[in-house]
């Protein structure tokens, strides 16, 4: 048996703690110790990342308006290479995982894995802590586990999935946000807006933020593409960053509103 891998891009730290979870589970049923690769940060993206035919890799990225982010799929299709296994994790906010895992399957594959299982677990909402509160809880996290060693097993059997297991169209069409009144939602071009009576300069921000979107010499500017991920929000400690976009927040509320139910998580195995 060859190395196992966890292999993610996670600005909140959700996919992470799933990725990290399963990867040390899998490790362990195969005798092995696990090792971790965080492609979140731009400087990680600079590399290509090669697994061998031993090799099983556990793949994860968080879901955005229903697919992968946009412009981080490129990475995954043209970075991340391999002839042995890969499990396609996507981590969603408790509305849908609509198509993600389907497009993450489709990328892997065309990247020369054979894929033994894959999964689509609920994650705290980055847009507001009132969805999906707290998750994945320990009890989501267990049954993580518990995946990830069926995972192993069957790449030890050989048996793998085929795109036809995975819900969803790997080429559909992105989610489009609707407000409270049920119109669709614009914030496409929407910034974190920062607050400089609490902004202390520290630096936290730009060096969260995965597509190094933030001016170090002044946080309030955004000099690159913001992806809306609110790794930036979530990380400051001082609480000086934002989104105050109407549609934006229009969205968030109508999430909060009508997502409120517990989703659950899919493992396909």
């Amino acid at each position: 048996m060859g190395q196992v891998t966890g292999l993610y891009f996670s600005p909140c730290g959700n996919v992470e703690n799933i990725v990290r979870t399963m990867a040390s589970a899998a490790a362990e049923k195969l005798g092995t110790e696990p090792q971790f690769v965080d492609f979140t940060r731009p400087m990680a993206r600079k590399k290509d990342y090669i697994f061998g035919p031993e090799d099983l890799v556990f793949v994860g990225l968080p879901v955005y308006a229903g697919r992968l982010p946009n412009k981080i799929a490129p990475f995954v299709a043209a970075g991340i290479r391999g002839n042995g296994g890969a499990v396609p994790v996507v981590c969603f906010g408790n509305r849908s995982f609509d198509n993600a895992l389907a497009e993450l399957f489709s990328l892997l594959q065309q990247d020369g894995f054979a894929i033994p299982a894959a999964a689509a677990v609920v994650g705290q909402h980055a847009f507001t802590a009132a969805l999906a509160t707290g998750r994945p809880t320990p009890e989501d996290l267990e049954a993580a586990r518990a995946f990830a060693v069926r995972a192993a097993e069957k790449w030890l059997d050989g048996a793998c999935l085929s795109q036809r297991d995975i819900p969803g169209q790997p080429d559909a069409s992105y989610y489009r946000p609707l407000g409270l009144d049920g119109a669709p939602a614009d914030f496409l071009r929407a910034t974190p807006t920062v607050d400089y009576a609490l902004c202390n300069h520290c630096g936290t921000c730009a060096a969260a933020c995965p597509m190094g979107s933030i001016d170090r010499d002044d946080p309030g500017k955004t000099v690159g593409v913001c992806i809306k991920c609110q790794a930036c929000v979530l990380k400051c400690r001082r609480g000086a960053r934002s989104f105050t976009d109407r549609a934006f927040l229009s969205h968030r509320d109508m999430l909060e509103r009508d997502y409120a139910r517990p989703a659950e998580n899919c493992f396909l195995v």
